[in-house]
Order: structure tokens, then C-alpha cells, then sequence
């Protein structure tokens, strides 16, 4: 039996992500995200109206157009977790394949989401929820199971595929976190289990692959001692208040709001993607927001609430969008003057999200930064842990699952290779068993025999 990973994107950038894997004449698709740094895009960005074909070109979406050269019948389409970067495209590419598309709840409400929001296709694949710890046959030869995991969104999973030729584990994107409040610990005894079963190979994320600081990533346990030590006092002062961090990131969410709740400030959540994100989690019973808490996200009744905390600056926290400065989000617009809440002297601001690394993130993240300085802000930057596992974490990660291949994923060509050299201190070689794949590659394995 022959075994083919096939790199479709995210293999020369971070993001993008999007992997067939080939069981003889049977194909299993894993993701259809988007490139966020490709286009003027973040969680308030519509790009429904735009075609696939245009996205690809620009390099927003995979180029899937190489599948019309793979020969096998697509059986699945599977996501790891709900973010942008994994499931952005999936209204654009998902209906070229007669195939189920397959999720966590959580993940699946957001999916339909977009696809209802889609203008270009129409997407009628259906639609399957599976929950963490579930198998489900997707045909004689192949096997999905969801392996709980954590990350910065609820109901992340490693998905799991049982060949007759070994285990394939997918993990884009993960932590270990063993303190989420919403979500479970990472199943380590099943992935332990799956490492003496026998991987076969190990599809492996490189976020934090050159941070060699960062050995090991910290529990959302810690976002929350820092989020408790900074809010405590502004939240009792006479003067506004604003915190702004990824709207996906609902264990954050939820933490914002429970130190907030015993205060006596409302806590409004603003933007298209917190009303998108926060309601469904609130719809499935995943986040639990306190009777002084709303989420607003239509931008005439954003205007009217930021009209409302404009006179009343005390008695709210404005929980926004923006956090990377990126301009036609909420706290820049805010920070620019082009809303009804203006920044004031003395205004207390948050940021609990880390720029992400590109040079336009870095630079308006900067001039949102100094906007909201020189309009008076006591400016907090960077209250934040990783949602990606750190150096040590994917050591002890290859120590669990004993895979076979190694294929680093979900980075560039620098994060890809320095994901290799650590594997390269586990026993492995690049060029042997650890595979260095570009987008358009494929890596075969055939009875024993692996080549490109």
C-alpha cells in the first residue's frame, strides 16, 4: 500500500494550511486556510465576494489546482481547529471536492458560518461534527480519530488518520496546556498509546521553532495572573478602559470577563468577529459571560455603544478588535479619532496579543501604539501567552509519538529547517527521515521504500 503526503500549502509560509494525504486511490484533505499577510486582511475582513481563482493568485488561499494531477477519490475534508489560517478558505475550495467536511462542533459552526457568508460558490459539502476522543471510518482503509488537544480556540484537535501502513498524526496548531478553563488537558496517554501503535509519520507545526527562548510555552493560568494584575486597578478607576486580543481566543474572552464581572463597569465585546466567534461559543455553552457583559458587532450598534461609553468612560470595558493595528479595525479607528470614543488622558489600554511577525504587523502595531500614547493612553502591551508549544514542548511531543518521518508544516523555509535541526537532536536527519516539503511536493512512502 502506498502512502503519499501531498504539501498543498503552508510549507513556505505561516499559514495557508492545507495537506492531502494519499492512501492508495483514496485522499484525505486537511484544512483550507488562509495567508493573512498576503492580503490588507483580519478577523473583520470579507473576502466573500472574491474569486478563488483571484485569491490564489495573490497567494491568500492554496493553490489546490495540482489535485486535478492526483489520482484517487477525495473521501474527506478535515479540520484541525477554527482559525483563520486553517479554515479561510474553505468556502472558496471546499466544492470543487464530492466530500463531507468534517470538524469539532465549534469548528463546524464556524465553517457554516462561512459558508453562508460565501457570494462567489455555492458549497453544499456535508457538513459532520465529531467531538474530541471520536473515531469515524471513512473507508476500508482509513480511520479519523479527534486526539484532544489545546490551543488559543476551543475544541482544537490533532487529527488522526489509521492506515494499514501506520499512523499519520496532524498537528497544526497545538499546545500543552493543562490549565484552559473551557478546554480539556492534550490527551497525552492516547498520544503515548499511538507512539507504541506505530506512527508513521508526524505532520508537525514550527510556529515557535526559531524562538529558542521559548522553550517551553505557559498556560493560559498565566495570561490570567497577568490579565488579573493589570486590570485590577483600572478597572476601579474614573477613567475608560480598553483591552483588545484575538476575538477566536474565547479561553482569553472568558477570562477577561470573569475578573471583570465583580466590577462595576459593563463589558461590551465590539466587532463583526466578536459577535461572529463570542456567539457561537455562547450558542454551544462553551463561554459563559456574565449578566454585565454584551457582544456587539454590527457596526451601526458598535457606533451607538461607542457613543454611550464616550460620556460614561467609567462604567464600561470596551473589549475590542485590532490588536494588530491593522487599520480599519476598531481600537486603531479608535486610536486614529475616526469613532465616536476617543482616547482621553489617563484612558487605560491592554494589548493581549503579541505582534505577529511580519514587517506590516510590526509597523502598524507601532502606530497604533504611539496614536494611542500621544492621546494620553496608559498603554499595556503584550499581556500574552503563546498558543504554540515552545522547543522543549515538541521534544517531549517526538518523545510521545516515536514517529517514523517527521514533516515540519505551518512556516517558512528558515522555520521548517530549524524544526529539523531540533528533530536532528531526537535521533532523526533531514534528508532521511525528517522531509522538507515545499508547497506543490509530495513525500511517498511505499513499502518501505520513501521517495520524493
Amino acid at each position: 500500500m502506498t502512502v503519499e503526503i501531498i504539501a498543498i500549502g503552508g510549507y513556505e509560509e505561516v499559514g495557508k494550511n492545507m495537506t492531502a494525504i494519499k492512501v492508495d486511490d483514496e485522499v484525505i484533505i486537511l484544512d483550507m486556510g488562509i495567508h493573512l499577510d498576503r492580503i490588507s486582511i483580519h478577523e473583520d475582513t470579507d473576502i466573500d465576494r472574491m474569486h478563488s481563482l483571484d485569491l490564489i493568485e495573490r497567494g491568500v488561499i492554496p493553490d489546490d489546482t495540482l489535485m486535478k494531477d492526483v489520482d484517487g477519490k477525495v473521501k474527506a475534508i478535515i479540520f484541525s481547529h477554527g482559525h483563520l489560517d486553517h479554515i479561510g478558505a474553505v468556502a472558496k475550495l471546499a466544492h470543487r471536492y464530492d466530500a463531507p467536511i468534517i470538524a469539532t462542533p465549534y469548528t463546524i459552526s464556524l465553517i457554516e458560518r462561512t459558508i453562508k457568508g460565501e457570494r462567489k460558490f455555492e458549497v453544499d459539502n456535508p457538513l459532520h461534527s465529531l467531538n474530541p476522543g471520536s473515531k469515524v471510518k471513512l473507508s476500508e482503509n482509513v480511520v479519523l480519530e479527534f486526539v484532544q488537544s489545546t490551543h488559543s480556540i476551543p475544541q482544537a484537535v490533532f487529527p488522526v488518520l489509521h492506515t494499514p501502513d501506520g499512523i499519520i498524526v496532524y498537528a497544526l496548531d497545538f499546545k500543552f496546556d493543562n490549565h484552559q478553563k473551557i478546554s480539556p488537558p492534550p490527551d497525552y496517554d492516547r498520544l503515548r498509546e499511538l507512539g507504541k501503535k506505530g506512527v508513521l509519520s508526524l505532520i508537525v507545526e514550527t510556529t515557535n521553532a526559531t524562538q529558542y527562548d521559548e522553550v517551553k510555552t505557559y498556560s493560559e493560568k498565566v495570561a490570567k495572573t497577568i490579565l488579573e494584575d493589570l486590570m485590577k486597578d483600572p478597572l476601579a478607576e474614573k477613567k475608560g478602559m480598553l483591552i483588545t486580543t484575538f476575538s477566536s481566543h474565547i479561553e482569553r474572552l472568558q477570562t477577561i470577563s470573569d475578573i471583570a464581572k465583580e466590577s462595576h463597569r459593563e463589558i461590551m465585546f465590539l466587532g463583526r468577529s466578536m459577535e461572529r466567534f463570542c456567539g457561537i461559543a455562547q450558542s454551544l455553552g462553551i463561554l459563559k459571560l456574565p449578566k454585565n457583559a454584551q457582544v456587539i458587532g454590527g457596526p451601526k450598534m458598535v457606533n451607538k455603544a461607542l457613543m454611550l461609553a464616550e460620556d460614561n468612560r467609567e462604567e464600561y470595558l470596551l473589549v475590542t478588535t485590532g490588536h494588530q493595528g491593522e487599520t480599519d479595525a476598531l481600537l486603531p479607528r479608535i486610536a486614529s479619532g475616526r469613532t465616536p470614543f476617543s482616547i482621553r488622558q489617563g484612558d487605560n489600554v491592554i494589548i493581549s496579543a503579541p505582534i505577529i511577525p511580519n514587517p506590516t504587523n510590526a509597523a502598524n502595531r507601532h502606530i497604533m501604539e504611539k496614536k494611542l500614547i500621544s492621546n494620553g493612553a496608559r498603554l499595556y502591551s503584550n499581556a500574552h501567552v503563546s498558543g504554540h508549544a515552545g522547543r522543549e514542548d515538541h521534544r517531549d511531543f517526538i518523545r510521545m509519538l516515536k514517529p517514523k518521518h517527521i514533516i515540519p508544516a505551518h512556516g517558512n523555509l528558515e522555520m521548517l529547517v530549524a524544526y529539523g535541526e531540533l528533530a536532528e537532536e531526537e535521533g532523526y536527519r533531514i534528508g532521511n527521515n525528517v522531509h522538507i516539503l515545499r508547497n506543490g511536493q509530495a513525500q511517498v512512502f511505499n513499502k518501505g521504500i520513501d521517495t520524493y
